[in-house]
């Protein structure tokens, strides 16, 4: 198989790229010097653990997170953190515990290929800005290499056919692991963002006690869904003609794995899941839920122009206030809102500040379950579709009709 040309590049636009309000310099003295003091010890918590596992030959493995992209180029982020030789185990507890307190493993070079093709030219990013892809700046390279934290954040150029493809990713000594990458076909005209917390998957976010048991002792097989919301997201991508799915989710990196399995048990849609860094660093330390959202809606709104979306979340965060944001900053890319609201004895229960919907002019439907909001939702995307396809035939018509005009003259 002849080898295809890939090029890649590091990227801080998904990991460590601060908004303007978070950069150290824009915040009090008082601050800073907390936030110092947080990293600081952070960072000694790494040397010392780094320590700890070299001397019981622990060696770095990838974790791979993001694979998604347009026809032309795709966006990857994985991780390389120490792990020991013995399989992943098998209770939730200690798995749960392993991912927390994972151990990152600077400057590891990883070996990546695309559908067994492997990345063959590097092109070295900005370590501040989202430069675009430049082929006179490709080096020559079989090899990325991860950053202080484990993080390797790429943009690869190549062409890929719409759908699931394969990411191989290799360091020394260890097997190679899979991971798939979403690729949306040039022809999408529709895709969904969805939180996850407390949208898809009950997770307690605002109660910390509760949300560190789930993410620690809780098997993803018996995490509770949402009543209705799997079979909502099912006949929503089943009305979009299969349209693609991004999910949002306040929770790390670490747990992506248990994530992914929840979605797969439940039966939702697969697509990318879109994480948040806990590790704390002295450019961007712990992004907030709200920026973290902000930052990759905008993204996504970059990555793919020609596409509208539909964004789905809830009232017990601030989803309301994000995607209105979102709607009126990009006028005319958001279709329709769906908010999942929350009931009274979920509020109490968990101390949850519920927020109303701003002013937007988009089209919002609410329901307590995915039941509630198949019924509202689901008739207007059917309207919006069959009226998208009465336009298309009839510019089909109007563009026969001037053929045959034109070959009458002639």
């Amino acid at each position: 198989m002849e080898s295809r040309r890939l090029t890649f590049k590091r990227s801080s636009t998904l990991v460590d790229q601060p908004a303007i309000s978070e950069r150290p310099e824009a915040k009090p003295f008082y601050i800073r010097w907390g936030r110092t003091l947080v990293t600081s010890g952070f960072q000694t918590w790494v040397d010392i653990s780094t320590d700890v596992t070299r001397a019981l030959n622990w060696k770095p493995r990838v974790d791979p997170y993001i694979g998604y992209g347009t026809e032309r180029y795709s966006r990857l982020i994985c991780r390389t953190v120490r792990a020991s030789d013995s399989q992943t185990p098998k209770a939730p507890i200690v798995r749960g515990i392993r991912a927390a307190l994972m151990v990152p493993a600077s400057h590891v070079p990883v070996n990546i290929s695309i559908d067994g093709t492997p990345l063959q030219t590097v092109q070295i990013g900005s370590s501040s800005a989202a430069d675009s892809p430049d082929p006179t700046r490709n080096q020559v390279a079989s090899r990325a290499i991860s950053d202080e934290r484990g993080y390797l954040d790429l943009i690869t150029e190549g062409k890929l056919s719409p759908g699931i493809h394969d990411v191989t990713y290799t360091v020394q000594g260890r097997r190679s692991i899979h991971a798939p990458l979403y690729t949306v076909g040039d022809n999408e005209k529709v895709a969904v963002i969805s939180d996850l917390d407390d949208t898809v998957l009950v997770t307690n976010v605002p109660d910390p006690v509760a949300a560190l048991r789930n993410m620690l002792f809780t098997d993803p097989k018996k995490r509770e869904a949402v009543h209705g919301m799997s079979s909502f997201y099912r006949q929503l991508q089943d009305v979009l003609g299969g349209a693609p799915f991004f999910y949002l989710s306040t929770s790390p990196w670490n747990i992506e794995p248990m994530l992914r399995q929840f979605i797969s048990v439940h039966g939702l849609p697969q697509g990318p899941l879109l994480l948040r860094d806990f590790d704390p660093r002295p450019k961007t330390f712990i992004p907030s839920g709200v920026e973290h959202k902000l930052e990759f809606c905008e993204q996504l709104m970059d990555d793919f122009p020609e596409i509208k979306f539909i964004l789905i979340g809830d009232n017990g965060q601030h989803d309301p206030q994000t995607y209105a944001k979102i709607a009126n900053d990009h006028p005319g890319r958001v279709l329709a809102i769906g908010i999942r609201q929350l009931q009274p004895i979920e509020s109490m229960k968990f101390h949850m500040s519920l927020h109303a919907m701003p002013d937007v002019k988009v089209p919002v439907f609410y329901g307590h379950s995915g039941d509630n909001l198949r019924r509202t939702m689901i008739p207007y995307i059917q309207e919006l579709r069959d009226h998208q396809k009465l336009r298309e035939l009839h510019k089909q018509t109007l563009k026969q009709k001037k053929g045959s005009i034109h070959h009458h003259d002639e």
